[in-house]
């Protein structure tokens, strides 16, 4: 079963993007989300669409951070990427007329709607500079320095 990691993959690279002096290329992020740059251009786009990142053409250009990060939760980013499904588990649809399938469909759909509110309830009280606090604290507990360009190559 294939999991949507998205959501992880931008927030680690919008932390990574916080911590940068300028702005970063989508080659370079491309490359922290070992991914393609078109994808990251199409990730970030919606990002930019929600008011969260901007992007800068040309020499010197890239995407940068656009609000501060007590402003942006992780359910805002959540919603920019589309609101995916939050979970990989659904409904056997095979016979819809039966009553037992219906039965356990319909315990499963109730169960599914309360975990789902929960988890974007959550979503709305993390925000990136909550993430970001975490992260400075595990930084100076290991004693390593944490640079984009270089943490991630291979």
């Amino acid at each position: 079963m294939k999991r949507d990691s998205r959501l992880s993959g931008v927030l680690h690279v919008l932390l990574h993007m916080a911590e940068a002096d300028g702005p970063v290329t989508s080659e370079t992020m491309a490359k922290a989300m070992q991914t393609n740059p078109v994808v990251v251009r199409r990730v970030m786009a919606g990002l930019r669409d929600a008011g969260f990142v901007h992007s800068e053409k040309g020499h010197g250009g890239g995407w940068t951070i656009a609000r501060d990060l007590a402003d942006i939760t992780l359910r805002d980013v959540y919603s920019a990427l589309g609101a995916p499904e939050p979970f990989a588990m659904g409904n056997r649809a095979d016979a819809p007329g039966c009553l037992v399938e219906q039965a356990v469909n319909a315990a499963l759909d109730s169960a599914f709607q309360d975990a789902a509110a929960l988890l974007l309830h959550r979503f709305g009280a993390v925000t990136l500079a909550a993430l970001s606090a975490d992260f400075h604290a595990r930084m100076v507990a290991s004693g390593k320095s944490i640079d984009l360009e270089t943490v991630h190559a291979a």
